[in-house]
Formats: C-alpha cells, structure tokens, sequence
C-alpha cells in the first residue's frame, strides 16, 4: 500500500465506526459475550449432551396389536372357521443391564461434556482477553505514532528554521521533511491495524455495534498470583472424562448383545358365537447372526484411543506448562528492561532535541535518538502485550478466566 492510500485510510476510520461504541472492561466483556456464537455453541453442545441423558433413561414404549382373522370367508355354518378379533399388549423386556448400560454411558458423556464446556469456556476467555489487549494495544500504537509524527514535525520546521538561518544545509530541511511523512505513513498504517484489531474484537465478542476503543485498560491490569500445576490442566480433566466415557460404552456395547424378551398378552374373541379366551405370548430372538461383535469392536478401538489421547494431553500439559512459566517470567523481565530502556531513550531524545536546536549536533542524531525512542516505547508496549498473553495461557491450562475474572 502506498503512502497516499495510508494516508488516505486514516480518514475512513472514523467513518467506519460513526456507530460505534466503547469496549467494556474485560470482565464485563466476558459476561455479556455468554450470547456470542462461540460460547454459544459449547453450550448448546451441553444440552445436547444432557437430553441425550435423559433420553438413555426412557423405557421402551408399550405395544398394542389388534389382528384379525378368517373374515370375508366361508361362515361356520358352510363349514368354515368363525372370524376371530385378537386385542394384545406386548412390553420389551431388555436383558442383561442393557438400559443401566445405556444409562451410565449416558451419563459419562455428559460428564465428558461439562468438562469439555469448561475447556471451551476457558480458551474462549483466553481468546477474547488476547483480542481484547490486543485491540487496547492497537490503539496505543496510534498514539505513539502520533506522537512520533508529532515529534517529527517539530524536528521539522527546527530544522527549515535553522535552514533559513544559514546554519544548516537545504537537504537536511527535505530529509526532515522525508522523516515527518515516513511518521504519517506509520501512524495511517497503525489506525489501519487499530480497525483490524478492533472489528476482531467486536466480532468475537458477538457485539451488536462494533467497539473502537479501549476505556478499561487490560495490559495495566497486574497478574494474579494463582499457579497452574503440571498435569491439573483443563484439556487433561476433559480427556480423562472422555476415557472415563468410552469404558461406559464399551460396557454398554457388551451389554447390546443380550437379546430381548417381548411379552404379550390379550384377549381373542370369536365373532359369531360372541365367546372370548385369553392369549399370551413370548418372543426371544435367537443371537444367530447379530450378537454386537462389531459394535464392542468399535467401542474397545474408540476407548484405545482415548487413552492414548489422555497420554498426549498428560504429556502436552506437562510442556504447556513449562512454556507458559517461562513465558510469563520472560515476559516480566523484558517489561522491565523496556520501561529502563524507554526512559533512558526519552531522555537522550530530550537531549538530543535541545543539542541539535543549539547547533551542537547534526540532524543525523536528532533522527537516530528520535527513532531509538519509538523503537523502545514499542518494546515496551510488546512487552505488555506479551505478559498479557502468558496469562492467558496459564488460565487456559488451569480452566480458570484470566485475570482472576
């Protein structure tokens, strides 16, 4: 993108969000985007889970027959059978601790699917703190880029002023004239990042008007204390239910290979002498060819690979852990070297400012000092926004929301 069209796209920025509105801080954020389609699809997968609990608990429903027989024939009379009218009830009996099976299955996935709403609950909080610090630090990007124009501006006419003095060279005056729209062209391409960062934001909060701007700052907000311990992570507690889960339907495969018993009983009326009998019955299918074979196979394969699952996850949070820890205090270390390092760079910016204003220095200094300080406040500001993202992580593992939210 050239410099004219960055230029350009800071005056559409505002157009874009003539109807926007400030962002929340985070923990109300949190708690108004319950409606956003992520959250809303991890809960909606839980009632699933829980009506099909309820369902594995329903019994079989009753059958009522009516049959008739030997009518439109020949009446008894001509030698024929009399026409016969039979009502039965018949019930379906499941043998074997079949529907206890099916029961506690049941109830190992929806165990498997709280824990899984808990993981789901936790990335997405670590995903809206991460979208939400990096919005708030897209907009401080803009302001240190105006400040940078700011500066190079005035470093801009000083240095036409000392042109027209006579104690400067008509180039210095065009290179500081370079340096002033190099700052325009950053600050059009850091709005242009604030507008990204910003639409991200609101669609993954699920906002119905779209934010532009941070009120409650996230990248101040320090770190809580809370330590997440190797192996307690939430993807490990959602894999252990999932094992948990397919032990139950492996239990309840077996238990499918029992047949069946259906009993019947009625009552059987003959028409022409007005007369009744009862009746009952009893029907059991024979396990010739279908004893569930493959369903137990399909289930025995499907709990092998949840536990070889669980031995991933166990093994994934064991280094997850790690890096995030190291992360974090990489993270803590660097912000304190940045805010030494900015502040040392502001003041030899000052300096620099005042020398070359004076005549001691050249242009060149004026230019690398200024530099050295954008370059600095951006350390910090990454540094910020790293931290931000170690604790997001560790609350991801732990399950918890970050920030103590």
């Amino acid at each position: 993108m050239t410099s004219s069209a960055l230029i350009a796209a800071t005056w559409l920025v505002p157009a874009l969000y003539a109807h926007a509105e400030p962002a929340p801080a985070f923990p109300d954020l949190l708690a108004q985007s319950a409606g956003a389609p992520t959250p809303m699809a991890s809960a909606a997968e839980l009632d699933a889970a829980r009506a099909r609990r309820v369902q594995a608990g329903a019994w079989n429903n009753p059958e009522l027959g009516v049959t008739v027989e030997n009518f439109g024939g020949a009446r008894p009379a001509d030698g024929g059978e009399q026409t016969q009218t039979t009502f039965t009830i018949g019930q379906t009996v499941e043998l074997g601790g079949k529907r206890q099976a099916r029961v506690a299955a049941a109830g190992a996935d929806l165990t498997a699917a709280e824990a899984k709403a808990t993981l789901s609950r936790a990335d997405y909080a670590a995903r809206l703190a991460l979208a939400y610090a990096e919005a708030e630090a897209a907009s401080r990007r803009v302001g240190l880029a105006g400040d940078a124009l700011e500066a190079s501006e005035t470093d801009a006419r000083s240095a036409k002023l000392l042109v027209e003095a006579g104690k400067e060279a008509p180039l210095r005056s065009l290179q500081a004239s370079a340096e002033a729209d190099r700052a325009r062209a950053d600050l059009a391409a850091a709005r242009s990042g604030q507008m990204v960062a910003f639409a991200r934001l609101s669609a993954l909060a699920g906002a119905q008007r779209p934010y532009d701007r941070i009120v409650v700052s996230l990248l101040d907000t320090p770190t809580p204390s809370a330590v997440t311990q190797p192996g307690s992570t939430a993807a490990v507690a959602a894999a252990t239910a999932e094992r948990e889960a397919a032990t139950a339907r492996l239990r309840s495969a077996r238990a499918s290979a029992f047949p069946d018993v259906k009993l019947s009983a009625g009552v059987r009326r003959y028409d022409q002498t007005d007369r009744s009998a009862f009746v009952a019955g009893v029907t059991l299918p024979l396990p010739i060819f279908n004893r569930n074979s493959g369903g137990v196979a399909e289930a025995q394969a499907e709990l092998r690979g949840s536990e070889a699952r669980l031995r991933q996850a166990e093994l994934d949070a064991e280094a997850d852990h790690r890096v995030a820890e190291a992360q974090s205090e990489s993270a803590s270390a660097r912000l304190v070297a940045a805010q030494s390092s900015e502040r040392a760079a502001s003041e030899a910016y000052r300096l620099a400012r005042t020398g070359y204003e004076a005549g001691r220095l050249p242009l060149l200094e004026l230019t690398s000092a200024r530099r050295a300080l954008a370059e600095a406040r951006g350390r910090t500001l990454d540094a910020e926004l790293d931290r931000v993202k170690a604790e997001a992580e560790l609350a991801r593992l732990s399950g918890r929301t970050p920030f103590g939210t």
